[in-house]
């Protein structure tokens, strides 16, 4: 039997461990040091979308309350009221994602419930004040620069809605997903207050704009309840 032979050994042999102990440890930190520059980035990504929203929302809702008090229109003015929720959302997500901040679970539960409320006091006015106009037959005045509003925001609310859920899912952010949602909210009632005023100066379908109002009470309370428990929302 031949004698075992005992390892080799020398500069080359521990130069070709060292390399696979290198290849082994060395590589291995650099993976999250690339997940977290691509982390910040998006959240960066995230902030910067959120002051834009904001903006957004401080001129949408001035301009839809002066237009639907000029016009009389419930839906209108419950629309622009409810930027000052959006508005809220897009302030908490720059909160979360400004310096070293992170957000607790304390913290953001608090902003949901925050955010519910916010829906909750929106919707009673405009549900009473649609009931108000179906019963007294009150006729909303054509609205030209609600119209346009309404338009310009149908077309830039989905692009930020769905931006925004991609960035939720990549930083795993309920908050910022949640602003997403309200984005998304957002242009699905922006359509129907759209559909309202056009219809009226068309048609004169004056019954359509109090009973968009109901439906964006409806959508109001439901979303309020979805704050309040968690789902999917900021």
């Amino acid at each position: 039997m031949a004698d075992s032979q005992p390892l080799p050994s020398g500069p080359g042999t521990h130069a070709g461990e060292d390399a696979s102990a290198c290849a082994d440890g060395c590589r291995a930190p650099d993976v999250p040091a690339v997940r977290d520059v691509v982390w910040i980035r998006n959240a960066r990504i995230a902030r910067l979308l959120s002051w834009f929203s904001l903006a957004w929302m401080v001129l949408e809702g001035v301009l839809g309350l002066v237009a639907g008090g000029a016009a009389g229109s419930v839906s209108l003015i419950g629309w622009a009221l409810s930027s000052a929720v959006e508005g809220l959302a897009s302030i908490i997500v720059i909160w979360r994602f400004t310096g070293s901040r992170t957000l607790s679970e304390t913290a953001e539960r608090r902003a949901q419930k925050a955010v519910a409320i916010s829906f909750w006091l929106l919707a009673p006015y405009i549900g009473i004040q649609s009931v108000i106009d179906l019963t007294t037959g009150h006729r909303a005045e054509n609205s030209l620069l609600g119209i346009v509003l309404t338009a310009a925001s149908l077309i830039v609310m989905p692009v930020l809605g769905l931006a925004k859920h991609r960035l939720g899912a990549r930083l795993n952010s309920g908050a910022t997903t949640g602003e997403g949602t309200q984005n998304l909210l957002c242009a699905a009632t922006a359509a129907a207050v759209l559909i309202g005023l056009a219809g009226n100066a068309i048609f004169g379908a004056w019954w359509l704009d109090p009973l968009i109002g109901l439906v964006v009470a409806a959508v109001a309370v439901k979303e309020g309840r979805e704050a309040w428990k968690g789902e999917d929302c900021c």
